[in-house]
């Protein structure tokens, strides 16, 4: 698919019309109040719908409670496993690439200030990681799962973002174009997929071309399911790099709402790294994500260890080669990345208990492996020259 000024600018005057019409009826209605209360109940698959809720809200449950026809399962299954083997180099590349890579778009950087999105950080840090870790799941759309209902909550939350915002007169449409706008939706499905790879890449992690795919793969489905246009997702790797060189190229910059959300995010982690000595490298691991000219957009400092970071690619590599090599070499170092993602939620949560959650069934699946054949590395396509 080809991606031009002209199309891009289409995208931004679309939102998610199914949603956009549940919220608006809701807030019609005066049922936001019902629809909240009694949706606090409805938290995993193929629970029975309570009683009360109104009826717009009903049949959008209903309408958006199973994956697209399209689904290949096969492929869902290779992502599971692909995110299994990677979970915590991939929660690494959320929090330090994919989250300043949204406070790099100072329009999305605006918004989220706008909407307080981010002032309890680790609550938003903790939602997200735990919404991939539902999605990777084996039953994940299946009777008893968390990630459907979450992500039926998310689409409705960003409508409802919509709505205020544009009732309010607290955006300007003409010339930001609709608050979370298909443009901005599939650019943040880029973040979360074509970015974790290209930061994974970066890392020096082992990625194999069918692992990589799946994993994009997945979040398309993931983009289908929260509303985003079909006909104007990327289908392919190669696709995803057009599509978001173009919107980085037409959006990326400087923002004070940007370098103040960058700021929470360093700080938050910043405190989950025990004592003071390592706090540099929170800043340092962002700085070597997402390169130098876009860390001091968002005034991420400089530190001594920007070198070591740097030099951290090499050992990762080391330790996939003795992953490769070995089945329980390769056991351990997935058991030692679950055990880092559990560690680093909990902190987030600071304790709490929180509808996203490692579910207990995932330890099934850190068995020991038997030797698996190394397959076809994968590089990231090249970046598009305009």
């Amino acid at each position: 698919m080809t991606y031009t000024e002209t199309s891009m600018n289409l995208l931004r005057r679309s939102g998610d019309e199914l949603a956009d019409q549940v919220v608006a009826t809701l807030f019609e209605r005066g049922e936001v109040g019902k629809f909240n209360s009694l949706m606090r109940y409805v938290t995993s698959t193929g629970q029975q719908l309570p009683e009360g809720l109104p009826a717009v809200a009903r049949d959008y449950l209903q309408e958006t409670s199973r994956a697209p026809d399209w689904v290949d399962w096969a492929e869902m299954e290779k992502a599971r496993l692909f995110f299994i083997d990677n979970n915590v180099h991939i929660s690494t590349a959320l929090s330090f690439a994919s989250m300043p890579a949204c406070y790099l778009v100072p329009h999305v950087a605006k918004l989220l200030s706008t909407t307080h999105g981010l002032h309890y950080p680790s609550k938003r840090m903790a939602e997200t990681g735990q919404f991939t870790v539902h999605l990777m799941q084996p039953d994940a759309f299946e009777a008893g799962s968390r990630f459907l209902p979450a992500a039926q909550k998310v689409r409705l939350l960003h409508a409802s973002i919509r709505h205020h915002l544009e009732r309010e007169n607290r955006w300007d449409t003409e010339a930001l174009g609709v608050p979370i706008c298909q443009e901005d939706m599939i650019g943040g499905q880029m973040f979360f997929s074509l970015l974790v790879l290209d930061s994974l890449h970066r890392l020096g992690i082992h990625l194999s071309t069918e692992g990589a795919e799946a994993y994009f793969y997945a979040w398309r489905v993931v983009g289908a399911i929260l509303g985003v246009d079909q006909d104007a997702v990327p289908r392919t790797l190669d696709e995803a790099r057009r599509f978001l060189d173009l919107y980085m190229l037409r959006h990326m910059g400087r923002s004070d709402e940007g370098a103040h959300l960058t700021r929470q995010l360093i700080d938050l982690y910043e405190e989950v790294v025990p004592g003071t000595l390592f706090d540099p490298v929170v800043s340092a691991l962002i700085r070597h994500l997402i390169g130098d000219t876009c860390a001091d957009w968002l005034d991420v400092p400089r530190s001594t260890w920007d070198t070591v970071v740097n030099a951290a690619p090499h050992l990762l590599g080391i330790l996939e080669t003795i992953e490769d090599r070995s089945p329980f070499g390769g056991w351990a170092l997935d058991r030692l990345g679950h055990l880092t993602t559990l560690l680093e939620l909990s902190t987030l949560t600071r304790g709490r208990v929180m509808h996203y959650a490692i579910p207990e069934q995932l330890k099934k699946d850190y068995g020991v492996p038997g030797a698996v054949p190394p397959a076809r590395r994968w590089t990231p396509p090249p970046a598009t020259v305009f």
